[in-house]
């Protein structure tokens, strides 16, 4: 018994999610019949504040089930979509805003329309007609790839806020892989990160193809994994092609055990211009590293030299905002650093200027104040002090 209490204490701490799960926009009793008396009802749901556009590739199986219109069983190919993701006017930055039974539109994240797509031809070709809504200098694709414990719903709502609350003008396009959405199916979510790496290496191929000048890479925890897995996937399939597409990756809170992600690092040639953000503070990777025997992640800033050494940039979150699994999308100091330009994929190639910025030859002194951003160049270290944003 103490070993079970000990295993579920363990999942929810590694899931960083608490509270009801997320549906996508109608409850999970829902039938076609009370769907259409609830759009017929003669008091109208409130509109969202604004509406984010989240293009999807996943690797999850078609479902029936309108709260989640694809499950947590795992595709042998990809499936397409589009779903109009609603934020509510009672968002606040850095909260995803959900319920498990019928959204709200004024308090919740909700779908506010979804499309499927039946090829990849078909994906690309919306890909294009929404880059072409854009200016010159915003024609970019960033492809968000979730972590362990979502489900459908919670990953493509994470990607719309992520996209919103940091004012991106990117077209947002989500990687949606068949995590169970369940505490206790940590392994199932491991096997699921292995499964997932095929549908991510050919959704890049797609993005790849479409007239996006720039595509940006985000895997947040255990979907850092399947990135890595993914560019390998390309490099050793030589798609060095594809590899040169990719403007940069961002890996968060990435939970790869450090000697494999130094293999995975070996293989992938061309290596996109990446960044890691790291946090001591990140209780999840910790749990994470007990369970794994005391190994080391990559994600908690235990190998920050590792990381340089191979010529990847790294964000040292550990003093911003608390510094836990999910800061790279609910920090406001990170907000107001990117908002600002003060943080961008430039700095990450040391090309940007940040805010408040020092340069520390010797590596001394690195972090002044509770809310600093520190980015770790090979060569160099920058500081971005944030201490007078509001927290």
């Amino acid at each position: 018994m103490t070993r079970i209490l000990f295993l579920a204490f363990v999942s929810i701490m590694l899931s960083g999610c608490t509270g009801s799960r997320a549906v996508l926009w109608h409850g999970p009793n829902s039938s076609p019949a009370s769907i259409a008396a609830a759009n017929a009802a003669i008091v109208k749901p409130a509109k969202p504040a604004a509406v984010v556009p989240v293009f999807v590739a996943t690797s999850r199986q078609h479902s029936n089930d309108f709260s989640l219109p694809f499950n947590a069983k795992r595709s042998d190919h990809l499936n397409f979509a589009r779903v109009d993701v609603g934020i509510p006017k009672a968002h606040v930055k850095g909260v995803v805003e959900k319920t498990g039974y019928k959204p709200d539109p004024a308090k919740h994240f909700a779908a506010v329309s979804m499309q499927n797509f039946d090829s990849g031809n078909a994906f690309v070709n919306q890909l294009n007609q929404a880059l072409d809504q854009r200016g010159p200098q915003e024609q970019e694709l960033l492809v968000f790839v979730h972590g362990y414990n979502n489900n459908f719903a919670d990953s493509t709502f994470r990607t719309a806020q992520f996209a919103h609350d940091y004012g991106l003008k990117s077209v947002a396009v989500h990687y949606a892989w068949p995590s169970a959405a369940s505490l206790g199916l940590y392994v199932y979510d491991r096997d699921s990160a292995d499964f997932a790496r095929d549908g991510l290496a050919e959704l890049l191929e797609l993005a790849a193809k479409t007239k996006a000048k720039r595509i940006l890479l985000v895997g947040h925890s255990m979907g850092s994994f399947v990135t890595m897995e993914a560019l390998r996937t390309l490099s050793l399939n030589e798609k060095q092609s594809t590899l040169k597409r990719l403007t940069n990756v961002l890996l968060a809170a990435p939970d790869i055990d450090l000697d494999l992600f130094e293999k995975q690092v070996k293989d992938v040639k061309p290596l996109p211009p990446m960044g890691v953000m790291v946090s001591r503070n990140d209780s999840a990777l910790n749990i994470s590293g007990r369970i794994t025997g005391g190994h080391a992640r990559v994600g908690d800033g235990s190998g920050i030299e590792t990381l340089q050494k191979y010529g990847i940039a790294v964000l040292d979150a550990s003093k911003v905002d608390g510094g836990d699994h999910s800061v790279f999308a609910s920090s406001p100091t990170l907000m107001a650093l990117v908002n600002d330009g003060s943080l961008s994929f430039d700095t990450l190639k040391g090309e940007g200027q940040t805010s408040g910025q020092a340069m520390l030859a010797d590596g001394t002194n690195v972090v002044a104040g509770a809310a600093s951003m520190v980015i770790y160049l090979p060569g160099r270290i920058l500081t971005a002090a944030a201490s007078g944003f509001q927290q």
